[in-house]
């Protein structure tokens, strides 16, 4: 017997069965050994079950085969026939043997067969194993008897079974961060154990493989499940894979129902359409109620992925209600999602955008309409308008995004349903609407904006108080939006007429671009009542100046419009001459947008410079309510100049109308350069020496202490002490009476401030004293507030202000024996006071501890006199 290879040959005796075995096991286990190496250097072309199955049946096999070989050999021992193993260069090797006969029972990647050698291999016919490696698969061709095929496919499985048992053991000493290692081993076991129990519990592992997944781990657990989908098929991936997504639902740790919430996007297109809308459905309905926010945003992002997956429209209304909880979800990043990836994915998936709209504008106005009224009492504005709590300010706001965000479908079938237009152009031309006007074509997709989406925008907005500035800038880039979109045109011959209509202006509106049809509708939007008139400016007319003429294109309409409503209405008795002060909160509204600052000024300017007392009056306020939404640059060559030359006008109401406005600039700026104007301007007013100047200037400056700087404060107090040093020079009572109460205003204002302690000292402690020199004056609550303020600020003692206040009514024992250091009421404190070493803290201390005590008492300065009464009353209770 001889042994042939391609490189060497050597022969030995038939009878050397040992020698023959031993070489022919070295053989056969370093060709395995080959195979498998030669494999991993393939580019993923195969899969680890070819590793561990080839090696198993190779090396067994020809083992197999050379005991086979010997036992013929030993039972015909008359045999000469030579046995021949020939190794190729490309790495197959062959044995020759009895049995021609061959069963495939490789796995993919390796090939089984039975072959006959040419008279090149060995002599005769005989059997032989062949292994083949190309470049992109392992082939091997087996020629074998059943009892070779059986044992082979037996150690096959026996060695996925022996990886299958020995996985749950190994994976926990494997530290987290390397877990993701076992994976394909996992995958493998699960794919090609035949037991389903023993897959369910791979699978089970393969999905707690790591107890807190981060992003990069769950994406490696995702591809892994990928993987297994792909190999296994769809009955499997329902049966096996989706059965875990169910069980990990409900998890402690956010992270495993994160897990739950990725594979149901991704997994869907390896299941049954069937089970696409219905079982993995379900798993995503239940995780848009979790209270994890992140899991929420995870389910959001991929419903989106699924819906172009599911077989029908069936589960259509199911999936629209899931719209709407997400785009009303109290997180912003989840309805950031939904607007951004679920919103386009519902309305391409399901092709109802009228459905959505009708739904949408139902929910905006029904969000608003079920909030109380600001007032109760009927046939009053306040009747009409809403309190909105913060979840339904909440729910308006996103809806109205979603609302623009459906506006590019709105846009694009308005377009494509247009009778005369090219749906090239993006843009509604004027061409098109005369043909529209005529009233012969049907365009309802065009019409739905302006016969339906705006006139409920319009209601919204008649339901908004003034204060609610947030939502009506939402509504007003919307209205820019659609502008932007339809074009110059539409904005100027359907929008704007629709909302002078609205806003009550009837005679500015032109209808010639209307159908007879919807003319009589949008008339109908016209206030009927003087009460209707009122909140149609109120509502309506910010966005009428901000949302229409607040275009880019209508810049020189909008500063015609302002100059209509503030100038000329004023002097021709138009509907706008008895409604002032709504017209300034609606400029006051149009002023948060910067870009008409420019043209609001101009117009101020010519207001300013008039001759009209009434416009510089007006101009006042304007500048009053407009401070707040300008910047310091503004305010320095704007604002400061205009109030300066009103404040010098010879009438009195326009002066003093300035005043307060200066006092709105000193509570937004702290600037010195500001600061140092408003002093200026300010002693010039406190020169006039009026009554009136006088009360309007500290009433001004009181307002703003709270908010202003140290300087305005010492400014304030200075002026007050200088004020209430003077001896009384009015005889009417009740001027004295106002006199009195703005000063005790501005004090107790500037008492829930930081003083320094020698503002205190020389100014505030002897304004309280000249204060209280004149009783008969203060009102009752006053004198006890200020009382409580010179006791608190002068450490307790008050001895000074008792002996001013006895000095002035002739009882100077009575009062300070009641408020001194020796006093009744000082006794009763001080004899609470039982701890000896308190008496031996350093009067700096104590005073120090006092002040800090009483600070909050002063900023919320409130029942005054009960205050007192009660620490009078308290001096009397046992300690």
């Amino acid at each position: 017997m001889h042994i042939e290879g391609t490189q060497s040959s050597k022969q030995m005796p038939v009878g050397d069965t040992d020698g023959f075995s031993t070489q022919l096991n070295a053989n056969s286990m370093g060709e395995a050994a080959a195979l498998i190496n030669e494999h991993e250097n393939l580019k993923g072309t195969e899969s680890i079950t070819i590793k561990l199955v080839s090696a198993a049946a190779l090396t067994e096999d020809t083992r197999k085969d050379h005991k086979n070989t010997e036992s013929t050999i030993e039972g015909s021992p008359g045999s000469q026939a030579p046995l021949s193993c020939s190794t190729a260069g490309g790495g197959g090797y062959g044995t020759s043997g009895e049995d021609d006969s061959g069963t495939d029972t490789s796995p993919e990647g390796i090939s089984v067969n039975g072959t006959q050698h040419g008279a090149g291999n060995s002599q005769g016919n005989s059997g032989s194993i062949s292994v083949y490696v190309s470049e992109d698969k392992v082939n091997t061709e087996i020629v074998e008897s059943p009892s070779i095929h059986k044992s082979s496919y037996k150690m096959a499985l026996e060695t996925i079974k022996i990886v299958s048992d020995a996985l749950p053991k190994i994976v926990p000493y494997v530290l987290i961060n390397h877990r993701e290692e076992l994976l394909p081993l996992i995958i493998c076991a699960i794919e090609r154990h035949p037991d389903s129990d023993v897959r369910d519990s791979l699978t089970h592992t393969l999905f707690n493989l790591i107890k807190r997944p981060d992003g990069q781990q769950r994406r490696i657990i995702m591809d892994a499940c990928v993987e297994l989908a792909t190999s296994v098929g769809e009955m499997r991936t329902e049966t096996e894979l989706l059965p875990q997504c169910w069980e990990q639902i409900n998890h402690q740790y956010e992270e495993r129902r994160l897990l739950v919430a990725q594979s149901c996007g991704e997994l869907a297109i390896y299941v049954r359409p069937e089970i696409r809308d219905s079982l993995i459905l379900s798993i995503v309905q239940q995780l848009v109620e979790d209270s994890a926010t992140v899991v929420r945003e995870a389910a959001t992002h991929n419903l989106a992925l699924l819906l172009p997956l599911f077989p029908n429209m069936d589960k259509y209304y199911k999936v629209e209600e899931l719209l709407f909880q997400l785009v009303r979800d109290p997180s912003g990043v989840v309805v950031d999602v939904a607007l951004r990836e679920l919103v386009p994915a519902v309305v391409g998936w399901g092709g109802k955008l009228d459905q959505i709209l009708r739904v949408l504008l139902s929910h905006i106005l029904a969000s608003a309409q079920r909030c109380p009224s600001v007032s109760g009492v009927e046939g009053t504005i306040d009747s009409h308008l809403r309190v909105l709590g913060e979840q339904e300010r909440w729910t308006i706001e996103v809806l109205l995004r979603m609302l623009t965000e459906l506006l590019p479908f709105i846009h694009q079938k308005a377009i494509e349903t247009c009778p005369s237009i090219d749906p090239s152009e993006n843009y509604i031309s004027e061409s098109s609407l005369k043909l529209y006007a005529t009233g012969e074509t049907e365009w309802s997709a065009f019409e739905w904006m302006h016969t339906e989406c705006l006139p409920d925008l319009i209601k919204l907005a008649c339901l908004l108080p003034a204060k609610e500035d947030s939502l009506r800038t939402v509504i007003t880039k919307y209205l820019l939006a659609v502008s932007g979109r339809y074009g110059k045109d539409y904005l100027e011959h359907i929008m704007l007429p629709v909302f002078l209509i609205a806003a009550g202006d009837i005679d500015s509106g032109d209808f010639t671009y209307f159908p007879l049809s919807i003319q009589s509708k949008v008339r109908g939007f016209r206030p009927k009542t003087s009460v209707a008139e009122k909140i149609a400016i109120i509502c309506v007319l910010p966005l009428l100046l901000s949302g229409i003429l607040g275009s880019p294109s209508s810049r020189q309409q909008l500063e015609e419009y302002l100059r209509k409503l503030l100038i000329q209405n004023t002097k021709d008795g138009s509907f706008s001459m008895h409604h002032t002060a709504e017209i300034i909160d609606a400029i006051r509204f149009l002023c948060i947008f910067e870009e008409h600052h420019g043209v609001i000024f101009h117009i101020l300017w010519e207001m300013v410079v008039s001759s009209d007392t009434n416009l510089k009056t007006s101009a006042a306020a304007l500048l009053k309510a407009l401070v707040p939404y300008v910047g310091v640059k503004v305010a320095s060559t704007h604002v400061l100049p205009a109030l300066i030359t009103l404040g010098s006008d010879q009438n009195s109401a326009v002066k003093y109308a300035s005043i307060d406005a200066l006092g709105a600039v000193a509570q937004h700026f702290k600037s010195d350069m500001v600061v140092d104007k408003i002093h200026i301007q300010m002693d010039a007013f406190l020169e006039d020496g009026s009554h009136e100047a006088t009360i309007s200037v500290i009433r001004a400056l009181a307002v703003a202490v709270p908010h202003s700087t140290d300087r305005l404060r010492e400014y304030l107090l200075t002026k007050i002490f200088r004020l209430t040093s003077a001896p009384p020079t009015e005889n009417d009572i009740e001027r004295r009476r106002e006199r009195a109460n703005v000063f005790c205003e501005a004090l107790r204002a500037l008492d829930a401030t930081d003083l320094p302690a020698t503002s205190v000292r020389d100014l505030l402690l002897p304004s309280i004293q000249n204060l209280l020199k004149d009783v008969d004056a203060l009102d009752p609550a006053h004198k006890e507030a200020l009382e409580v303020i010179g006791r608190e600020r002068s450490g307790g003692t008050l001895e000074s202000i008792g002996k001013a206040m006895g000095a002035h009514l002739g009882i100077a024992t009575s009062v300070s024996s009641f408020f001194g250091e020796s006093s009744l009421l000082g006794k009763k404190e001080g004899g609470e006071q039982h701890d000896p070493a308190a008496a031996s803290v350093p009067p700096q201390v104590g005073l120090q501890t006092q002040q800090e005590n009483t600070r909050f008492g002063r900023i919320m300065r409130g029942g005054f006199g009960d205050m007192l009464r009660g620490k009078a009353k308290g001096g009397d209770e046992p300690s």
